[in-house]
């Protein structure tokens, strides 16, 4: 899902997550609005995505923007706002920072080979980078306990 010239960051090692410093926080919402287009990307496999859509959703208020799938069924990719990229640090994904190139909130999916699992107008602006982070963790130990069961 991500395009030539994009900068990724990509976290492969277990640590205290970090607040998204790349942004001001509000009091109502820790991102901001997304302008000219501009957001990041955050990847993750597709399970640990969807796990994570659920908790979203559960959550009080819309806590999940729009989200991304690619058509093999391994990724999802969620729409953040911009700078996320600059201080993401979640293990097993990757940050993308698109500043607006090839990715548009439109219904229209962004990428050849994605479409939207939920597209743009279904969903907030973006997701909070905070809550996404919690929801990510949270999604990793019930997958965990899950396959410990087997």
């Amino acid at each position: 899902m991500v395009e030539a010239g994009m900068e990724t960051s990509q976290s492969v090692v277990a640590g205290t997550p970090s607040t998204t410093v790349a942004h001001a926080p509000t009091q109502e919402r820790s991102e901001p609005p997304l302008t000219g287009g501009a957001c990041d990307l955050v990847t993750v496999p597709t399970r640990q995505g969807l796990e994570a859509v659920d908790i979203l959703r559960r959550g009080t208020g819309d806590a999940v923007g729009p989200v991304l799938h690619d058509d093999g069924c391994t990724t999802l990719g969620f729409v953040v706002p911009p700078g996320t990229a600059a201080a993401w640090d979640v293990p097993g994904s990757t940050c993308t920072e698109t500043d607006g190139r090839g990715l548009r909130l439109n219904p229209e999916p962004p990428v050849e080979g994605s479409d939207w699992l939920l597209p743009p107008g279904e969903a907030d602006l973006a997701t909070d980078p905070a809550v996404l982070r919690a929801a990510l963790g949270e999604a990793a130990r019930i997958i965990k306990a899950a396959d410990s069961c087997r």
